[in-house]
């Protein structure tokens, strides 16, 4: 049996349990894959040991099953996937794209000037010539603009170089990259479509000249508006947003609804009358322009 063409995926972080804000993203990237019939992905990312919370991948799990979402195939765990980020590395490395880095953060915050979402690397071992492979390992990336098509946003463009600069793929303690961990599991599971939070707009760039470098296919995107608190702070476990109930549904999902603009009839009382509802109303339906200063990487 063929795959479906459009293949879609929800990647929480389980550093704890699923929030309104992380409830917006599985929605809209449920419905529009559904939407489209295609397939629903589910990835753990948990790839980054210290920031993971016992239990949470579990309890995230139950959540969405408790909420109704249904996924497709096995879940991803990235804590299993090491061998796989290894060779990306390795291939990286062949190719003269990856070089080791000795330098510590308190020198990068003496040294590098602030970029999009964080400091820049000013590039201090880009020409140093250290065997030790035990360093941290560095991506060179190209002096070139990134452009690309946000199914939502529109036109964004980025010159990664001056704006993100070289960025880490392994640190020194052997714990692998988001943004490579990202790259690798995508092209594995073959996603063809990213829906999620515009709060990671701006690692985009950085994933596609990964991909670029590593010959690997870039999905369409589509970054969703981002849940602020009442202090204007994005809703995640480091702001201590509220875990939402696993046992009534229906209000947080009709809430997730709202937020994405969705309209439903008033009289749903079911979570099984909600998704019925929401899957009827959601083609062709495009959610609300992000509010506030958009999170441009560049210049859009």
């Amino acid at each position: 049996m063929a795959m479906p063409a459009y293949r879609g995926r929800f990647a929480p972080t389980p550093s704890g349990p699923l929030h309104f804000g992380s409830l917006v993203a599985a929605l809209g990237s449920y419905l529009e894959a559904r939407s489209h019939d295609g397939a629903w992905l589910l990835r753990i990312e948990d790839v980054d040991p210290p920031r993971v919370a016992a239990g949470s991948a579990d309890a995230i799990l139950h959540t969405l099953e408790a909420f109704g979402f249904e996924w497709d195939g096995p879940v991803m765990y990235q804590s299993r996937r090491g061998e796989a980020y290894r060779a990306a590395v390795d291939e990286l490395w062949h190719l003269g794209l990856v070089y080791a880095c000795a330098c510590s953060r308190k020198q990068l915050s003496e040294v590098a000037r602030r970029g999009v979402d964080g400091p820049v690397y000013p590039g201090t071992c880009r020409t140093r010539q250290h065997a030790d492979r035990a360093l941290a390992q560095r991506f060179r990336v190209p002096d070139s603009r990134v452009i690309f098509h946000d199914n939502l946003l529109g036109h964004v463009a980025c010159n990664v170089a001056s704006e993100c600069g070289d960025f880490v793929l392994r640190r020194a303690d052997g714990i692998y990259s988001y943004q490579l961990a990202v790259v690798v599991d995508d092209a594995e599971q073959g996603v063809s479509h990213v829906v999620r939070g515009a709060d990671l707009l701006t690692s985009t760039p950085r994933q596609i000249v990964l991909q670029q470098a590593l010959d690997l296919p870039t999905p369409a995107y589509l970054h969703l508006p981002v849940a602020f608190d009442e202090q204007g702070a994005k809703l995640s476990k480091q702001t201590l947003a509220q875990p939402v109930e696993s046992a009534s549904p229906l209000a947080a999902l009709r809430a997730a609804a709202r937020f994405l603009g969705l309209a439903l009839p008033a009289d749903i009382d079911t979570s099984a009358g909600f998704w019925q509802a929401a899957l009827a109303a959601w083609p062709g339906h495009s959610p609300p322009p992000i509010r506030g200063r958009r999170p441009n990487p560049c210049n859009p």
